[in-house]
C-alpha cells in the first residue's frame, strides 16, 4: 500500500474484483494501490471508531442478541462499512457502493494493523475487537455465501453424506445441542480435523471420531474464528518487524503513534466556561463529579501537598478543562505546594513555568489539550511515587478493591468492576463506576474522556446546565479534507489526542 497527496491510482477492474469479490475476507493480501493521506486518515478513524464501538457493545449486550445485532447494524451501516450484503445491489441510490465499502474495509484493517502492532497491550484489544467483528460479519453471511467464503480461503472440510448422516444420528444430535431438534438432512455436517476444533471439543459439542470432529454448519464459525485469530496473531507480529522501515517516513510515523492513542470526541480545550468553578468548589466536586483517576489525584496534592510532572500535568490540564482559569490555577497550586516543602520563591521560579505553558502562555504557546482516556492509559505509566495513570489499568487489583470500597461501592458492583478490569475494559469499568456512584442503571454516554466524565456527571446532578451548554463547542471535523502539509504540521487537529 503506498500513500501519495494526489488522488488514489485505480486497479484494473479484473484485480479489484478478484480482492472484493466476497463481502468478507481474512485480509491475507494486503492492499496495492496508491491513496492520499487524506483517504488513509479518514479511513483508519472510521475503522478505529467501529472497533471502539465493537468493544463497548460486547461488554454492555449479550453478544449475538436483538439489540446486540441491531446496534452492531447501524454502526456499520452509519459508517459505510459492509453488512448483509445484497449481490443485486450494485449501486445504491445513495452513498458508497458495495464494491466501494469492501475497499474501505480492506485498506482500514491494514492501516489499524500499522498502529496497533506496536505493543502487546495494543496488538491484544486489536485482535479482539476485530474478532468479534469478524464473527458478528460471518453469521450474518447467507449459507452460501458461508461456504464460497470457506472454499475461497482453503477451509474446505467435507461434508457429511446424508447415508452417514442417518447411520451417525443418534450420536450427533447426542453430542451437538444445536441440531437437537432439527432435521439432520438439512443440516450440513462438516468432518474436521480434530485439531482444528479444539474449543468444541473441549466444550463437548462435536462427536468425535476417528480423529475427525463432526462439526455442525452452525458451530464451524468457531473454527473459522480460530483460524482468523491465529493468521492475524501472526501477520501482527511479522508487521512490528516492519515498523523501523514505516518509522522511516516522516509521513507515517506521526500519525500511526497519535492512532493507537487517538481520541475521537470532543476537544474540551475549546471551552467558554473560563472561571465559572471557584477554587471552593474543587474539594466537593472532586467526591462526587470527578472520575477516580482525577480523584485519586487530587486526594494525593491534599495529603502530600505535591504531585510529580505526570500528575501535575494530567490533573493540571483536566482542571484547566472545567473551567479553571490560569490566575485560578496558579493561585491553587502554589497555595497547596506552599503547604509542603515548597515556598513561594520556589515555586514561582521551579513550577509557575509549567502551569503558564500548559495554558499557552509560555514556550510554543500551544493551547495543550486535556487527556483523554486513551492517552491516560496508554502513555507514560506511572512508576513508584506516582499518582497519575489510570487506576482501572495500572493499580494493583487488591489496592483498587480496597480504593472502591473505601468510596462506599457496593460489593456486587466491585465485582462487576473488577470483571471488566480483568477483561481489560478500562474505559468501560470507569463507566461502570460512573453508573453505580451516580445511581443511574445504564448512563446514556460512551466514557472516552475524563472531561466528559465531569460534565456528564454536573449534567446528571443538575449542577452543569450552564457548563454543558458553554463547553460543548463544535467539534472538529475528522472528515475535513486537508493537504499533505497541513496534516503534517499539526496531526493533534485530526485526532483530538488529549
Amino acid at each position: 500500500m503506498l500513500f501519495s497527496g494526489r488522488q488514489r491510482r485505480k486497479l484494473a477492474p479484473s484485480r479489484q474484483s478478484e480482492l472484493y469479490v466476497q463481502p468478507l475476507q481474512f485480509y491475507g493480501e494486503p492492499p496495492l494501490e496508491n491513496i492520499s493521506l487524506a483517504e488513509f486518515e479518514t479511513f483508519a478513524v472510521e475503522r478505529l471508531k467501529l472497533l471502539k464501538t465493537v468493544e463497548n457493545l460486547g461488554v454492555s449486550y449479550v453478544k449475538h442478541g436483538d439489540t446486540y445485532k441491531a446496534k452492531m447494524e447501524n454502526e456499520l451501516r452509519h459508517l459505510h462499512f459492509p453488512y448483509r450484503p445484497d449481490p443485486n445491489d450494485k449501486k445504491p441510490q445513495t452513498g458508497p457502493s458495495e464494491f466501494e465499502k469492501r475497499r474501505k474495509d480492506h485498506i482500514s484493517h491494514f492501516i489499524l494493523r500499522l498502529a496497533y502492532c506496536q505493543t502487546e497491550d495494543l496488538r491484544r484489544w486489536f485482535i479482539q475487537q476485530e474478532v468479534d467483528l469478524f464473527r458478528f460479519r460471518f453469521n450474518d453471511l447467507p449459507p452460501q455465501q458461508k461456504l464460497e467464503f470457506l472454499h475461497k480461503n482453503n477451509l474446505k472440510y467435507d461434508t457429511v453424506s446424508d447415508e452417514e448422516k442417518k447411520a451417525l444420528s443418534d450420536k450427533l444430535l447426542m453430542s451437538s445441542y444445536v441440531v437437537s431438534g432439527v432435521s439432520l438432512e438439512k443440516t450440513e455436517i462438516y468432518k474436521v480435523p480434530f485439531q482444528d476444533a479444539l474449543d468444541l471439543v473441549r466444550g463437548r459439542k462435536v462427536y468425535l471420531k476417528a480423529g475427525f470432529a463432526f462439526v455442525p454448519h452452525q458451530e464451524i464459525v468457531t473454527i473459522v474464528l480460530n483460524d482468523f485469530r491465529t493468521q492475524l496473531s501472526k501477520a501482527l507480529a511479522l508487521t512490528a518487524r516492519s515498523l523501523p522501515a514505516v518509522h522511516s517516513d516522516e509521513r507515517l510515523h506521526p500519525l500511526l503513534n497519535h492512532l493507537s492513542h487517538a481520541y475521537l470526541g470532543q476537544d474540551y480545550s475549546i471551552q467558554k466556561n473560563v472561571g465559572k468553578i471557584s477554587l471552593e468548589q474543587i474539594d466537593p466536586l472532586s467526591g462526587k463529579s470527578f472520575p477516580l483517576c482525577m480523584r485519586q489525584l487530587h486526594q494525593a496534592l491534599r495529603e502530600n501537598h505535591h504531585l510529580r510532572h505526570g500528575g501535575r500535568m494530567q490533573y493540571g490540564l483536566f482542571l484547566k478543562g472545567i473551567g479553571i482559569s490560569l490566575e485560578q490555577a496558579l493561585q491553587f497550586w502554589r497555595s497547596e505546594f506552599i503547604r509542603g516543602k515548597v515556598d513561594a520563591d520556589k515555586f514561582d521560579k521551579a513550577y509557575a513555568y509549567g502551569i503558564r505553558h500548559m495554558y499557552g502562555k509560555e514556550g510554543k504557546r500551544a493551547d495543550y489539550t486535556p487527556y483523554s482516556c486513551m492517552k491516560v492509559i496508554l502513555s507514560n505509566p506511572p512508576s513508584q511515587g506516582d499518582h497519575h495513570g489510570c487506576p482501572f489499568r495500572h493499580s494493583d487489583p487488591e489496592l483498587l478493591k480496597q480504593k472502591l470500597q473505601f468510596y462506599k461501592v457496593s460489593p456486587s458492583s466491585i465485582t462487576q468492576i473488577m470483571e471488566l478490569v480483568k477483561g481489560m475494559h478500562f474505559q468501560l469499568a470507569c463507566q461502570k463506576y460512573f453508573e453505580v456512584t451516580h445511581n443511574v442503571e445504564d448512563s446514556s454516554f460512551s466514557l472516552s474522556h475524563p472531561n466528559q466524565y465531569f460534565l456528564e456527571s454536573q449534567k446528571l446532578l443538575g449542577g452543569g446546565k450552564d457548563i454543558k451548554k458553554e463547553v460543548d463547542a463544535p467539534q472538529r471535523s475528522q472528515e475535513t479534507s486537508q493537504n499533505v502539509a497541513e496534516m503534517t504540521e499539526d496531526l493533534d487537529a485530526f485526532f483530538q489526542d488529549g
